[in-house]
Formats: structure tokens, sequence, C-alpha cells
């Protein structure tokens, strides 16, 4: 009897070791971290610089993969479907794991990715063309006024989309929108004067302004941003209640080893505590999520209420996707 239950117990012991040894050698090839729009973003930007600051702690190459299109929700469906092996990640944020419902999506945004961390918030900001009469919202508001369907505003994605309607809604006024298929190609339209108005995050934002060649005109959130207090909000500027959404977070395919999820939460953290990462984030006007939010827990909750609190506005907007 004691014979059989030492060897039962090495039998044990032995399934045991497959799987530990997999958890400590994961990774063993290149992490893919997919950017769900073109290059030249904020998204992108935030991907290459949190996935460089990833690699020591994870001792492999986390390799960028931009795969636009619908709204980001290719990429994502991509992850969705992905392995569970801890290989193939997002970067998500609001347009992908919150408003893809605006497009026939075959994925369950709460039930089909695994959340890794909160890596930040990211103020919302309205600019014009540099020759745009206006210079706030309540110029705005009143050159939209005085030329009613005249603006031009661009759509590169669900919460730009949405932020549009809901300040035709809260002013009275209408703009024409103009599908892109990212922020990177719609800054390069702004640029050219194609465009008049954007709703962008402040990485890709803050170089141009910086360089005189779009105005910031208000920074859509309910109180000034900590990385870039001079912004006024928008109800300093003239449109009260008119706010967007930003954040960025990492998933993976639902059903991911906690052992893995766990050791992907541990390199990002430590990559958004070096001094290095916060410093070229907040350059990008970039706030780091509190400690709390970063990890997994704290993404899903986060997430959650995101849910619960867009997707009755974007069902009452009655968005269309373009």
């Amino acid at each position: 009897m004691i014979k059989l239950l030492v060897v039962l117990a090495l039998a044990a012991f032995a399934a045991q070791v497959p799987s530990c040894a997999s958890a400590q050698s994961w990774p063993s090839r290149p992490v893919t971290l997919i950017v769900p729009f073109p290059p030249g973003g904020s998204t992108d930007t935030a991907a290459r610089i949190i996935g460089d600051a990833m690699r020591p702690a994870l001792g492999q190459t986390v390799v960028i993969e931009n795969v636009g299109g619908a709204g980001g929700t290719i990429a994502v469906g991509r992850v969705a479907r992905a392995a569970p092996d801890g290989y193939t990640l997002d970067i998500g944020q609001w347009d992908t794991h919150v408003g893809a419902i605006l497009y026939p999506i075959n994925f369950d945004l709460q039930k089909d990715f695994a959340p890794i961390g909160l890596m930040s918030v990211n103020p919302q900001l309205m600019i014009a063309r540099k020759g745009f009469p206006a210079d706030d919202l309540k110029g705005l508001v009143a050159w939209a006024k005085a030329n009613p369907g005249q603006a031009t505003f661009v759509d590169q994605n669900a919460a730009a989309k949405l932020t549009g309607i809901l300040m035709m809604q809260a002013t009275g006024t209408t703009v024409q929108f103009i599908p892109y298929r990212g922020a990177g190609p719609a800054m390069q339209a702004m640029l050219g004067g194609q465009v008049d108005l954007m709703v962008v995050q402040a990485a890709v934002t803050l170089p141009q302004a910086r360089a005189g060649t779009v105005k910031i005109l208000a920074n859509l959130s309910p109180a000034r941003s900590s990385v870039i207090p001079t912004i006024p909000t928008s109800e300093e500027s003239g449109i009260p209640g008119l706010y967007a959404s930003g954040w960025f977070g990492l998933f993976g395919p639902r059903a991911m080893p906690k052992e893995v999820v766990a050791r992907l939460n541990a390199a990002m953290v430590h990559a958004l505590a070096d001094p290095k990462v916060k410093e070229r984030f907040a350059d990008l006007g970039l706030e780091v999520a509190s400690r709390e939010q970063q990890s997994p827990e704290g993404l899903a909750a986060f997430h959650k209420a995101e849910l619960d609190k867009w997707w009755p506005i974007i069902k009452a907007a009655n968005i269309k996707p373009e």
C-alpha cells in the first residue's frame, strides 16, 4: 500500500513538471504586440515605447505589428482567435475594446480577452488646422453656426465620430465627417489643410502643436491633465460636458495561463516604473495609470466601467461605421 502511494505521488509530481517547466521557460521566442492602427499614431508610438521597455524583463524581443482596418477590429479579432500562449497581444484602447460594438464583430469584448494591465489614461484633445478661424470651442461653435455644415471633422475612429456627434447635439451645429484609417494619415491630411477639426490623443498632437502646425482648442476631460496642465478643458473652453475617453492597456486572448499573464504584467509594471518611460509618456501627454489599475484585476474593473458608461451613449447616438 505504501509503495502504491509513493508511485501515485511520484506520478502526480511528474505530471506537474512539464507545466512548471513551461511556465518557467516562457517566453522562448519573441512576443508579438499588435497595434490596431497604421504607423504614426499615438497607439503605435505608445506600443513601441512599452514594447522596447518590456524586453529586458521578458528576455525576448517584443515585435510590433500594425494591423489596420475596420476601426481596429480586424487586429483585435485576430488576438481573440490567437492561441492563448502569451505570444500574441494587443495594445487596446477605447476604440478597440469599447467602441468596437459599432462594427459587425465576431468576438465578445467582455469574454474573449485576458486583461494584462492598464498602461495609461490619455487626454483626448480637440484640435484645428493652423489657419482655422476659431481658437477655442466657443469660437468654434460661433463659426459653425455662422457656416452650417462647412466644417470638416476627421472620423478616424469610433471615439472621434462619437465626440463629433455629441458636439453637434450639444451645440446645435453640423459638421462634415471625413473618414480616415487612423490618426497618422488623418494628421497628415490636417497638416495639408484638407480637414478642419480632429479629436485625437495628445501623443499625436503635442509635437505638431509645439511646432505651430496645428492648434489645440481644448482638452476633452472633466479636469485639466497633470502632464499638460496649460490646456483648458472643454468646459473652460466653451462646451460643458463634452468629454472623450482615452487609455491604453494590454490584452491577450482569454484562457492564457495565469503564470504567463503574471509574467507579462510584471514586465509591463517594471517598464512603466522606468523614469525614462515615464518621461517619454509625459512628453506625449500620456498619464501613467495608477499602480492598482496596472494589475490584471485593475484593468478588468476599469474596462467594465468603460463599457457600462459608454455603451448606452453609443447606442443612443446611433452611430454607423464608415
